[in-house]
């Protein structure tokens, strides 16, 4: 089974969004966890990404976690919301930068931004936007594995 780890800045908003969607849709197929670059350990995921998650029929457990070595260890990929996120593990783990990209540089030819929006703070709207935008790239990311 293929390990995916989801990277965000506080593990709150869109690596937990991510690691829902994908658990949800590659079931069977991916071991599945997220953390963040600047997380507090044990935090619950935002109020409006849980809403987001319950109105798409997901349902998702989570507590926050920092990124550790034996979470980069663990993975098989590392896919990072952000450019600025990936460089960032990139420059405390070298020895992974085989496994690590952005989920939009994975999945995508030649994207013009590498970010997936930053929902954080904002209104339920715009965490459906980038609930949207992650459902797009993870139905493109699970096409894309299982070809391997």
């Amino acid at each position: 089974m293929m390990k995916i780890l989801f990277i965000c800045t506080g593990n709150t908003c869109r690596s937990p969004m991510a690691e829902a969607v994908l658990r949800h849709r590659g079931k069977e197929s991916f071991e599945v966890k997220s953390s963040g670059v600047f997380a507090m350990d044990g935090s619950d995921a935002s109020f409006q990404a849980k809403e987001v998650l319950k109105e798409n029929d997901i349902k998702h457990e989570h507590a926050s976690s920092t990124l550790r070595k034996k979470d980069i260890d663990w993975a098989d990929y590392v896919f990072t919301m952000t450019a600025h996120h990936k460089w960032a593990i990139m420059d405390q783990y070298p020895e992974a930068s085989d496994k690590v990209f952005t989920l939009k540089e994975y999945v995508l030819e030649d994207p013009e931004d590498m970010d997936v929006s930053d929902p954080f703070g904002g209104s339920i709207d715009i965490y459906r936007h980038t609930y949207r935008e992650l459902e797009s790239l993870i139905g493109q990311l699970i096409g894309k594995l299982s070809k391997e």
